[in-house]
């Protein structure tokens, strides 16, 4: 699936960077066959990263660069995530189908996955199937479009308006957006849906929502994060 003409597409530092023709949200491309997209929680004392700068400046003392970083999903007030993580193959937490309250336990939830095909993202219930293959993957919620359906449970025009953050997969590429003015859950699933023509979309979270990029001179500094997705490169 081809993206819309309207979207300018430029090479900034290790991943692509789409910038919408429509100023009210950022979005950044990554191709993860060919950039090492990786995702963080904890330093080598255990400790969270909790924010951007810190993680790009704990990657700098190896040699390494931080050229893009987003937050990667819900967590609690330890900034452990709230559902599923798996990192460089390994998970450090399990998948959470449990029922509750809140925007992550909204039906369907689901998983950004990153295997040997590419980035993907899958409803909850479908993310068993894919696991062995998985090197990276997160869990959030809700799903903002699910087989090119928005979800349901939004409501259009309503009055919760916050900045928020998600991501879509189209051809194996992860695409990450972040508004740059609050959006309600409906006109965000519908950016992903209409304008990007994403078929599955997941939200990623809403007010804490922050971008680094050194090429765009971003590195939001909301709040805390728990976990964090990032291109890293040498």
């Amino acid at each position: 699936m081809r993206l819309p003409a309207t979207l300018l597409l430029a090479s900034l530092a290790a991943c692509g960077t789409i910038r919408a023709g429509e100023p009210r949200f950022t979005v950044v491309t990554v191709d993860p066959l060919r950039e090492r997209l990786q995702l963080f929680l904890n330093d080598e004392q255990g400790r969270p990263y909790k924010r951007l700068e810190r993680l790009a400046a704990a990657l700098g003392k190896r040699g390494q660069r931080l050229a893009f970083g987003m937050n990667a999903g819900m967590y609690h007030a330890d900034y452990a995530p709230v559902g599923l993580l798996v990192a460089d193959g390994i998970e450090l937490a399990p998948l959470n189908l449990a029922p509750g309250k809140g925007n992550f336990f909204m039906r369907p939830n689901g998983v950004f996955l990153v295997n040997e095909a590419g980035a993907h993202v899958v409803e909850s219930s479908g993310y068993p199937a894919l696991s062995p293959t998985a090197q990276l993957a997160t869990q959030s919620g809700p799903m903002l479009v699910s087989h090119g359906i928005i979800n349901p449970l939004f409501v259009p025009g309503s009055s919760s308006r916050h900045i928020r953050n998600g991501v879509c997969a189209i051809d194996g590429k992860a695409i990450f957006v972040i508004s740059e003015d609050p959006v309600n859950l409906h006109d965000f699933a519908r950016y992903f849906r209409d304008t990007l023509q994403c078929r599955d979309a997941l939200y990623l979270d809403g007010s804490i929502s922050s971008l680094y990029s050194p090429a765009l001179g971003r590195n939001d500094s909301r709040a805390n994060l728990g976990p964090i997705i990032g291109v890293v490169a040498n």
